[in-house]
């Protein structure tokens, strides 16, 4: 792409493509074909009836049927389902983003002498399977008579997944000029005061990320869910779609409308804070 200025004084852009550019572009619709077309199909499909989609899956709908939806909420105890997500999505959100923003400070600063090895067990943990930790779980939850305790599994969801964050968050302290810290010191400002009122609002669109990554993590997590969360009315939102696709296992009208209700909130979420998320990964990619 080159710039020429007319004689009017504008700025007159010719675009020159590439051939990689070409293809490159190419490649990237068919992915985005790929990855939409399904749940484009979903969508199409739940406002049809069973016996339409049977007929023609790919067909588009003789008329928006609110039916499927209005019978899958109720049916499928989504309302109660919703509630627990919630609860269980924002408990990880909260703990991830202060302990991540904690521990990368602690670890960008150096404050403490064993720092390293602090790293060296985070990045080690990042490689361990969940399976390992099921059973010294489940047999905790059940000494400490936790089992279908929403919160409690959302602090055990936080910790899973906090090493990925810290990372996030220490390369975020990492970039930020140690010149701001010691004029804040200078200025009588303490630790305390230096993390919360300097660092913290600079760093904040990396919180954003972590809080888009952990809450996309939480909501659609299933194996601590399906193991911890015991009783039909501490079923998070996964676990009642996963109940309605069993007992409904040949109703694909129900089925997709139930797909869609899942899908809809974080295809929301994402959306809102699609540009803080998509920065605060560019950002936080660069080691600093």
């Amino acid at each position: 792409m080159t710039n020429a200025i007319k004689k009017d004084g504008t700025i007159k852009t010719n675009r020159k493509y590439t051939s990689s550019f070409v293809v490159g572009f190419i490649f990237l619709l068919l992915f985005a074909f790929i990855s939409l077309f399904p749940l484009f199909l979903v969508l199409i499909n739940s406002f049809k009836t069973h016996a339409q989609i049977l007929a023609n899956p790919l067909s588009f709908p003789t008329e928006l049927n609110f039916k499927n939806y209005v019978y899958t909420w109720e049916f499928g105890g989504f309302s109660e389902g919703f509630i627990n997500s919630i609860k269980v999505t924002s408990t990880a959100i909260i703990i991830n983003m202060l302990a991540s923003a904690g521990m990368g400070y602690v670890l960008a600063e150096r404050k403490v002498k064993l720092w390293k090895v602090y790293t060296f067990y985070f990045l080690v943990a990042t490689t361990v399977p969940l399976q390992m930790f099921m059973l010294p779980l489940y047999s905790s939850f059940v000494q400490l008579k936790l089992i279908g305790n929403v919160y409690a599994v959302g602090v055990v969801i936080a910790a899973w997944n906090l090493p990925m964050p810290i990372f996030l968050m220490r390369t975020y302290f990492l970039k930020v000029p140690r010149e701001l810290e010691e004029a804040a010191r200078i200025d009588g400002c303490n630790t305390f005061k230096v993390f919360t009122n300097v660092m913290l609002p600079i760093v904040s669109p990396g919180l954003i990320t972590v809080a888009v990554i952990v809450g996309l993590f939480s909501w659609n997590e299933y194996l601590l869910s399906t193991t911890l969360l015991q009783g039909e009315k501490n079923f998070t939102a996964t676990l009642k779609f996963k109940n309605l696709n069993g007992t409904f296992s040949r109703s694909f009208d129900v089925i997709m409308a139930g797909a869609v209700i899942m899908v809809v909130p974080m295809i929301v979420v994402f959306l809102l804070l699609q540009r803080k998320f998509i920065e605060g990964m560019a950002s936080g990619a660069v080691k600093g």
